[in-house]
């Protein structure tokens, strides 16, 4: 791999152990932030009542159209990606990756949704919300295709998709900015190993119950489990508290994800 360029993401984080310790280090107070606004982020991951599959076979039809085109309306005025969990999950069945300067954007796409007729067999037993922030880790240092200061969310490039909430233990924020940098070298050096893994990092300090969530596009699974194996062994893991639960997702349209559900 060329030693010059590691995989996006990882300069700035791996494993949910950033650079950047989410109180501070995301750019505060510098005089060069960038233009772009931030976008908030909103995975949401719905499961399906049982009793739904028992409706007849053209009411579930006409519900699940009626779904699938309140969420391509709202994706085709920005950014929202479907996924489904049919296959990896028993306690959800399909996830909506939803990005957005206007927080009020989430409200409404949920409450859309609750008004569907589908939208009466639907829970939400997971639900993470985060923004994106800027590293001072990345500072100087862009790749041609890579959104500016990591404040744009680019979603759907690879056909599966992880996803999981983040939270470190507090030694982790007693540690010297060197100290947390110099882990990280170490984190950027595995991941220089798997340039086909792309990391999407988010914070959520102050807005919900994690610190961040992790989302890892890839095409090969198995090669981001050999990731995930090798950075356990690394110094960083030692102050994680929790990366549960983990999400392994498959990239659809709204109506693939519906249709797989029965």
């Amino acid at each position: 791999m060329d030693e010059e360029r590691e995989p996006e993401g990882f300069e700035e984080e791996a494993e949910g152990q950033p650079h950047g310790d989410g109180h501070g280090e995301g750019g505060h107070g510098d005089a060069a932030e960038p233009t772009l606004p931030q976008q908030y982020v909103r995975y949401t991951f719905y499961r399906v009542d049982p009793a739904w599959r028992r409706l007849p076979a053209d009411e579930r039809e006409r519900q699940k159209g009626e779904l699938a085109a309140v969420i391509d309306a709202v994706a085709e005025r920005g950014l929202l990606q479907p996924y489904s969990m049919v296959g990896t999950r028993g306690d959800c069945d399909f996830m909506l990756w939803h990005a957005s300067p206007e927080l009020g954007e989430m409200f409404d796409l949920a409450g859309q949704v609750n008004r569907t007729a589908m939208g009466a067999y639907l829970t939400a037993p997971y639900s993470y919300l985060s923004v994106t922030k800027r590293s001072i880790y990345t500072r100087g240092h862009r790749h041609p295709d890579q959104p500016e200061s990591r404040l744009e969310v680019r979603m759907g490039e690879g056909a599966y998709l992880v996803v999981y909430p983040f939270v470190k233990i507090r030694p982790w924020y007693k540690l010297t900015a060197g100290a947390r940098q110099g882990m990280m070298v170490e984190h950027i050096r595995i991941g220089h190993k798997y340039p086909q893994i792309r990391i999407h990092t988010t914070y959520s300090v102050g807005l919900d119950d994690q610190e961040f969530v992790l989302a890892f596009d890839s095409d090969r699974p198995l090669e981001f489990v050999d990731l995930m194996m090798e950075l356990r062994f690394s110094e960083a893991s030692a102050y994680t508290l929790r990366d549960t639960p983990s999400f392994t997702c498959r990239r659809t349209t709204a109506r693939e994800a519906l249709d797989l559900l029965g």
